[in-house]
């Protein structure tokens, strides 16, 4: 199988290219490189990007769990290990 090799400024391998034919052989044989094809990378979301997503009434239900979660946090006994 001939592949291509790409690589940056300093030589080092940063990618490979296979021939089509080839890359079809391999999907035939490994359905689960198909996958790759079709989950393009996601690019990363905001938390403010979810603003207006949560109820009020489940937006204060977490607020008040991480609010006892602190207190707990901060009540429990110093132990120094």
């Amino acid at each position: 199988m001939p592949l291509q090799y790409l690589t940056d400024i300093t030589g080092a391998h940063t990618a490979v290219v296979i021939p089509i034919n080839e890359w079809e052989k391999l999907t035939r044989k490994h359905e689960d490189l198909k996958s790759l094809e079709a989950d393009p990378i996601k690019p990363k979301v905001k938390l403010s990007d979810y603003a207006g997503k949560l109820s009020n009434e489940t937006a204060d239900e977490m607020l008040n769990y991480v609010a006892e979660s602190r207190n707990e946090w901060n009540e429990r006994p110093n132990k120094q290990l």
